[in-house]
C-alpha cells in the first residue's frame, strides 16, 4: 500500500462538487479526490486476487476511510478496463482483474455507500482526465490513446465522450489494419492491438532476435541503430501513425494525446509516430500528436470526472 499526498491545483475550475475518482487495475488501485480546485491522490493499493467482491469490498473501505474527517464527496466515479452492459452498470467481463464477469458493480457499491456511483471504462476516464484539465484542455474535440499492454482509446467532443450507438467508438485499437496480420488479444486478425501495442512490439522483437526482449529494450537497441530493432518499432509507428491519418480524415480532432508505458519512452517514439501520421495525411491536414499530462493519475482523475458530469445531465 502506498500512502498519497501529492495532488495538483486545476486552477478555476468550474466543478461545483466533490467526488472520490478510483482506478481499478490487474495489479492496483488508485484513488484521489476531486473538487472544485484541486485533484489530490490519496492512496495506491495492491489489487485483491481473489475475486471481485474482494475488490469492491477494498474499494467501499478505501472510500471511507479517505473520507474520515473529511465532508462526504456527492459522488464516486469507478474507472476500470472491460466490458460493461449497455447502461454501464455491470461489469460483464475484465480479462485482466481476477474475477470480473458479470458484476453488478454500481448497484454493489452505491448500496454499501448510500450515493451515486458511475462506472467508466479506464480509456474514457483517462481521456476525460487529458481532455479537461490536460493536454487537451480547451481543445473543442480530441482523441486519446493509451498504448502500453494493449490499445486503449476515446473520442471527446465538446468535453463529452462520444460512445457511438453500440457503445464502442473509439475502440482504434481494434480497427483491422493488416488483414494479414498476426491475431489481437480480441481474436480479430490484423487489429493494430496486434501490431502496434506494447505486447505486440515485444513478441516481434524478440522473435527478430531470438531471445526475449522488452518493448523498452527494442526502443533502446532501435535508437542505437540495431537494423532488426528499428524495422520492429518503425513497423509498429508506422500503423499508428496510418491509424491517427484515418481516424483525423474520418473526425477531423483538434488533437491527439497519446499516453501510456510504450508512449512514456520519450520523443523518439511520438516524434516518429506524428511524421508517419502526417505522411498519410499529406495534403488534407495537419495532425496534432501531445504526449499525455498526467500519467498514472489521469484513470482516478478521470473517474471522478465521470461522476461530476452524470449530475449534470
Amino acid at each position: 500500500m502506498r500512502l498519497c499526498s501529492a495532488g495538483f491545483s486545476l486552477g478555476n475550475s468550474t466543478n461545483m462538487t466533490t467526488s472520490i475518482g478510483i482506478d481499478i487495475g490487474g495489479t492496483k488501485i488508485s484513488i484521489g479526490v476531486l473538487d472544485d480546485q484541486s485533484f489530490t491522490s490519496k492512496k495506491v493499493i495492491a489489487t485483491p486476487k481473489d475475486g471481485w467482491r474482494s475488490v469492491l469490498n477494498r474499494v467501499i473501505e478505501e472510500v471511507q476511510a479517505v473520507e474520515e474527517g473529511q465532508p462526504r464527496a456527492q459522488q464516486v466515479g469507478i474507472g476500470m478496463p472491460g466490458m460493461f452492459n449497455p447502461e454501464r452498470t455491470e461489469v460483464v467481463y475484465a480479462s485482466n482483474v481476477y474475477g470480473f464477469q458479470n458484476v453488478p458493480l454500481v448497484e454493489y457499491v452505491s448500496e454499501a455507500l448510500g450515493r451515486v456511483v458511475v462506472l467508466e471504462n479506464d480509456a474514457n476516464a483517462a481521456a476525460l482526465a487529458e481532455d479537461t484539465f490536460g493536454a487537451a484542455k480547451n481543445a473543442s474535440s480530441s482523441v486519446f490513446l493509451t498504448i502500453s499492454t494493449g490499445i486503449g482509446s476515446s473520442i471527446i467532443l465538446n468535453g463529452r465522450i462520444w460512445r457511438g450507438v453500440h457503445g464502442i467508438a473509439g475502440e482504434i485499437g481494434h480497427i483491422v489494419a493488416d488483414p494479414e496480420g498476426a491475431l489481437a488479444p480480441s481474436g480479430v486478425a490484423g487489429a493494430l492491438e496486434g501490431i502496434a501495442s506494447g505486447t505486440a512490439i515485444a513478441r516481434d522483437a524478440s522473435y527478430a532476435l531470438g531471445h526475449p526482449v522488452s518493448t523498452s529494450e527494442a526502443f533502446a537497441l532501435a535508437q542505437e541503430g540495431n537494423e532488426l530493432m528499428e524495422r520492429v518499432v518503425h513497423r509498429a509507428m508506422r500503423y499508428l501513425g496510418m491509424a491517427l491519418a484515418n481516424v483525423q480524415k474520418l473526425i477531423d480532432p483538434e488533437v491527439f494525446v497519446i499516453g501510456g508505458g510504450v508512449a512514456s519512452s520519450g520523443p523518439y517514439f511520438l516524434e516518429h509516430v506524428h511524421a508517419y501520421a502526417q505522411q498519410f495525411a499529406r495534403g488534407f491536414c495537419d495532425i496534432k500528436v501531445v504526449p499525455a499530462q498526467f500519467g498514472t493519475d489521469a484513470g482516478a482523475l478521470g473517474a471522478a470526472i465521470a461522476a461530476q458530469q452524470s449530475q449534470s445531465h
